[in-house]
């Protein structure tokens, strides 16, 4: 029992980390509008997938986990 209790701490953490994360990239210029972002306006239709900016956070993580496991 004692391995999933510090199993659910460690997602709580996890969560918290990814929401402030997530809160702190709002405040960063042109995160979620870089070059390579799609965005496509037709009447009333919007579509946004924001490709440029997956690719550098997923990046990002890779470098801070590898980091991690060392």
């Amino acid at each position: 029992m004692e391995s999933i209790g510090k199993s659910l701490v460690l997602v709580g953490i996890a969560i918290i980390v990814i929401g402030i994360a997530t809160w702190g990239l709002s405040s960063i210029p042109y995160v979620g509008r870089l070059p390579g972002d799609i965005y496509v306006r037709r009447g009333n239709f919007t579509f946004y997938f924001p490709l440029a900016t997956c690719i550098l956070i997923s990046i990002i993580a890779t470098i801070l986990f590898s980091l991690m496991r060392r």
